[in-house]
């Protein structure tokens, strides 16, 4: 069973890719691998980064409410 990704496994791996195709080793091949890999882990990332901004959006909303009453 494989273990659901989280933001910050997402981001270091991220960083891991920038740094190789940095250091600019990698065979032509495995750069462009990596650099899918990585517009991946972006979207991925984008996607967590809504999502808990949409959470905080609501929590703000509600302690609003809370505060009024």
């Amino acid at each position: 069973m494989e273990e659901k990704l989280t933001y910050e496994q997402a981001s270091k791996e991220l960083e891991e890719i920038v740094a190789k195709l940095e250091n600019g080793n990698l065979p032509m091949a495995e750069a462009v691998k990596a650099f899918e890999r990585g517009q991946e882990l972006v979207k991925f990332c984008f996607g967590e980064l809504d999502t808990a901004k949409g959470k905080l959006t609501i929590i703000k909303e509600e302690l609003g409410k809370l505060i009024e009453e």
